[in-house]
């Protein structure tokens, strides 16, 4: 579980402030490689979009839970990827009702926040502004001015979290032990395939060649053979790899990691079968091009052993148990409960 402030910064703060406001405090993380934005999310007016067991929640609301979904949105102006608006709104519509269903249902089971536990949330929250005139535009677009007002968003935020800590997240812890149990049950998933560690030194004709160029292309690859065999480490392999190999690899000291046998091609298969750890190929020929491979380690097909698995595997079955309790919990709560999207 998050720190107990993690919730009110992610409710309040992320969807409260003004559509200017979020994009003017991310101004400077926008990502390069963040998704195009082709459609633009319209600003939020307080207009209704749906009831939850008579309980109102807005347009503000729902672009609060799309900015969860997709928060580079909050960074391209309310930009979203054109075609994925509808696909974001709907996962949000039933986030927010998710969330104010969680909410009723805490406060039917009198759940209570206590006090020094809001006083460190409200204080928290406060610090997420830049400055005291931010804080106080918040105040007064979102809070009427009212502390109270902040307050109880806040105590309704911590009662969302303080349910979903009982009821999922305390729920879905998994221990060694049934890790281990289902490590020992499902074998095929954690196999090591035989795979082959390799540098390579490629040498590329142009796309449809002619004679000409084919004949350049050999020539080149017969000067890289000779240099390739003449390197005496890895080292020395990688750094003639950077200088005349024509592939992607080659920035990567033409290093191609561990590779599954079953993933390379037939060609170079056959050539490293025969080969010890540390030997340079001779001259591969894979389709139009010329490939220079050094060995540089066998792994025979095995199976991974736990201790080296364990902590991914009680996070990967944590995270499945998790969406499980989730959407259980979902599923009960809406059973009486009567939805409605305007």
């Amino acid at each position: 579980m998050k720190a107990q402030v993690s919730i009110v910064t992610a409710v309040l703060l992320a969807a409260m402030l003004p559509a200017s406001a979020q994009v003017a405090s991310h101004a400077s993380t926008v990502s390069a490689s963040a998704p195009a934005a082709n459609t633009m999310l319209q600003a939020p007016q307080g207009k209704p979009v749906a009831r939850v067991n008579g309980a109102v929640l807005t347009d503000r609301d729902l672009m609060r839970e799309m900015f969860t979904i997709f928060p580079y949105a909050k960074q391209h102006n309310g930009g979203v990827p054109k075609g994925m608006e509808e696909d974001i709104r709907r996962g949000a519509m039933k986030m927010m009702e998710f969330e104010e269903l969680v909410y009723q249902e805490a406060v039917r089971e009198k759940i209570t926040v206590p006090p020094a536990r809001m006083q460190q949330a409200e204080a928290e929250f406060r610090k997420q502004f830049r400055s005291p005139d931010q804080y106080a535009e918040f105040m007064k677009e979102e809070c009427q001015g009212s502390r109270q007002v902040l307050r109880n968003k806040i105590r309704r935020s911590l009662l969302i979290e303080q349910l979903l800590k009982a009821d999922v997240n305390d729920k879905s812890a998994i221990t060694s032990i049934q890790a281990k149990a289902y490590f020992d049950k499902h074998p095929d998933e954690f196999r090591i395939p035989e795979s082959y560690s390799i540098q390579t030194i490629s040498i590329l004709p142009p796309q449809n060649a002619n004679a000409a160029q084919l004949k350049e292309a050999r020539k080149r690859a017969d000067d890289a053979i000779k240099q390739a065999k003449a390197t005496k480490s890895y080292e020395e392999f990688g750094v003639l790899a950077e200088k005349i190999s024509e592939d992607d690899w080659r920035v990567m000291m033409g290093d191609r990691k561990a590779m599954d046998i079953t993933k390379l091609p037939p060609e170079v298969t056959k050539a490293i079968q025969s080969m010890k750890v540390g030997d340079v190929s001779d001259l591969i020929a894979v389709g139009p091009a010329f490939t220079v491979v050094r060995l540089n380690s066998h792994i025979p097909t095995g199976m991974q052993k736990f201790a080296d698995v364990k902590d991914s595997l009680k996070k990967q079955m944590q995270q499945k148990k998790t969406e499980e309790l989730r959407a259980a919990l979902d599923k009960r709560l809406r059973k009486t409960a009567k939805v409605e999207e305007l």
